[in-house]
């Protein structure tokens, strides 16, 4: 029961979304592996656009806001961050609220590089950092079909969906 009196469900469900533009010199980080390209993303930290849509569907799950009122980008101590470490600290708040991660689902849009080759390790990756079987965690790459910024290689986003539990309805 809540304080309302209303049930609360043992599950919430939260789905997160990012971007950011290719430019050169930086490095191409996605769910926390490096890929190789000549283009990485721009943003404040390292424009992980995969761990910051993680993040944003953990905390939307678990009604606390989102990755930039937690990690602001005009605080200077996220600049260049590891968003792996952002994710991580974002998850702990989410264990205090009393939930937990069941699995994940994230899409990766992006015309270039290909992700195939990586595709693999960026699950095992997820999986490790949400502390979950690498069967519940799924990652998709899809291209943009040349259209709009994604299209034209100017761009990657990403789109992730997850489900908590209430920490004591965990079965392990």
């Amino acid at each position: 029961m809540t304080e309302k009196g209303n049930f609360a469900p043992p599950y919430r469900v939260g789905i997160g979304y990012d971007i950011h533009r290719l430019v050169p010199e930086r490095k191409l980080i996605l769910a926390g592996i490096e890929i190789p390209c000549e283009l990485g993303l721009s943003g404040h930290s390292d424009a992980d656009v995969v761990l910051h849509a993680v993040t944003d569907a953990l905390l939307g799950a678990s009604a606390l806001g989102d990755i930039g009122e937690m990690f602001p980008d005009t605080d200077p101590a996220y600049k260049d961050a590891d968003s792996a470490k952002l994710l991580t600290q974002a998850l702990t708040q989410v264990h205090t609220a009393g939930f937990t991660p069941v699995n994940l689902d994230t899409i990766i849009i992006a015309e270039k590089p290909k992700l195939t080759p990586y595709k693999t390790r960026m699950r095992r990756h997820l999986a490790q950092l949400l502390n979950l079987d690498e069967t519940a965690v799924n990652l998709k790459a899809k291209t943009n079909e040349g259209m709009g910024d994604i299209g034209n290689g100017a761009a990657i986003a990403a789109q992730a969906v997850v489900l908590l539990t209430k920490t004591n309805d965990v079965r392990q």
